[in-house]
């Protein structure tokens, strides 16, 4: 960043990469914040010798800037303060008389998260333009961000005869008709386990357990464990006559979970009829991408979060909404055909079915796919903890013909969020953040964040507390 960037910066207070402390004479100690805030999320600048007024920066300068560099970086590259070095780049900035110093904190990698000083509960994340302490919640999602292949090849307590052996039967056929000359046909069913590596000394693993494991041996394990799919008759919940006219809040095991999903998904496109080399094609491109989407949730959610994996289907868009980030950014996912899923024990389950690909040529078919029969591409956004994509069926204002990823949002079309989030209170003012989240698809900070712009904007308050408050709505 230079003097220029720094100008222009200065002059706007909603940079979530840019945060200024006065720093006269000393490191303040909320510094410590705003470091791992950027370790944690994306990575942004610190300034030092600036003070905020309102919506103004006064420029005050540093009376001893190489003592406050040394300080500074000092207790950043060793591990006295926090529990991982962390390397900067210093830029000092002349304003006249003035110094300002410049610190460039880069985003960790997902293996070396949570960033925090002193202990665990100093672990803090960038939302909008100001550091936000990280729930336990989150904490945990960076750690298990941070074993991100290695999850779904835990143990259980679970042996092989407590899975279903309906399922195990019905995918052994499938596995034998897609590959009927395959050498895993003629093993034994404990022995074909051992090679997905569902068992493991004896004992099934997360992913076999998601796989093939019964209903009740699943919720022992997992107590809040299902997946949700929602036919909406409109484009939002308000304009529809119910708040849904279909709905499988399924605690099956994956396999099954699988196609009872994915027999709905056909039945809300247009599939034409079309020939392909003398016989009619059933597998268009588009269908082909919702299927990959479909695939592409169940083998890269978090199923050890306590947000619950949802596709809704409204009559001008299809959302997959997945707890748990992507392991990169979509653009270099996208350049690199990067290929790393969260659970891959279940990835290459349902990859010996041919239901999907690698994680980098699943996007290109989905995005390509799509476009292909809609014309329309499809919106990839997300945070740390979730990602969600979007298939428009209808082109709006707004839309555009490329593909986006907000790694560093929260929230997502923030005005729309609000708008859905007013109409919910207004309708019922006793919900809680945690029902708003699990209506409108977001995390549970997302909804906070734009709870408390309403109130900022005093269109809503709160009344009472905890689970016996409610919102009032101010006409």
């Amino acid at each position: 960043m230079n003097k220029q960037e720094l100008i222009e910066k200065l002059q706007d207070i909603e940079w979530e990469d840019f945060e200024v402390k006065e720093a006269k004479s000393e490191v303040p100690k909320s510094s410590w914040e705003s470091v791992s805030a950027f370790s944690n999320t994306n990575g942004g600048w610190l300034i030092f010798g600036v003070k905020k007024e309102g919506k103004k920066y006064l420029i005050q300068g540093v009376k001893t800037p190489e003592k406050i560099e040394q300080n500074f970086t000092t207790v950043l590259r060793n591990k006295t303060k926090f529990n991982k070095i962390i390397e900067v780049k210093c830029k000092k900035y002349n304003f006249g008389e003035d110094i300002v110093l410049g610190f460039y904190i880069p985003k960790k990698h997902a293996g070396e998260k949570p960033i925090y000083f002193n202990n665990t509960k100093n672990t803090f994340i960038r939302t909008g333009s100001g550091d936000q302490r990280a729930t336990q919640e989150e904490i945990d999602t960076f750690y298990r961000n941070s074993s991100f292949e290695e999850k779904d090849q835990e143990l259980t307590s679970f042996k092989l005869e407590d899975l279903d052996q309906e399922t195990i039967k019905q995918y052994r056929n499938f596995f034998a008709q897609i590959n009927p000359n395959h050498r895993y046909n003629s093993l034994t069913d404990k022995e074909f386990l051992e090679k997905l590596g569902i068992l493991k000394e004896n004992k099934i693993t997360f992913a076999g357990l998601f796989l093939f494991g019964t209903e009740d041996n699943i919720l022992e394990a997992i107590s809040n464990y299902r997946l949700e799919y929602l036919e909406i008759a409109g484009t939002s919940y308000e304009d529809a006559p119910t708040k849904y006219n279909y709905r499988i809040s399924s605690e099956k095991n994956l396999f099954l979970t699988f196609f009872d999903i994915y027999e709905r998904l056909m039945k809300q496109i247009e599939i034409p009829f079309s020939i392909k080399q003398g016989v009619r094609n059933d597998d268009p491109p588009h269908l082909q991408a919702l299927r990959e989407a479909l695939v592409n949730l169940i083998i890269n959610t978090d199923y050890f979060s306590k947000v619950i994996p949802r596709i809704r289907v409204f009559t001008d868009r299809v959302e997959f909404f997945n707890p748990g980030a992507l392991p990169k950014k979509i653009e270099l996912i996208l350049k690199e055909d990067f290929s790393l899923p969260r659970n891959p024990i279940i990835a290459k389950a349902f990859r010996f079915l041919r239901f999907s690909e690698n994680i980098g040529s699943g996007f290109h078919k989905m995005i390509n796919g799509w476009d292909k029969f809609y014309h329309l591409k499809p919106l990839i956004e997300g945070d740390f903890d979730y990602y969600k994509i979007t298939f428009p069926k209808i082109k709006s204002a707004t839309d555009t013909k490329t593909v986006t990823y907000t790694g560093t949002k929260t929230v997502t079309k923030g005005d729309d969020k609000e708008k859905e989030i007013f109409e919910l209170i207004e309708n019922n003012p006793y919900l809680s953040a945690e029902q708003i989240a699990d209506s409108v698809g977001l995390t549970k900070r997302g909804v906070r964040y734009h709870l408390d712009n309403l109130k900022k904007k005093k269109i809503i308050k709160r009344k009472g507390h905890g689970k016996g408050g409610s919102w009032i709505v101010k006409k």
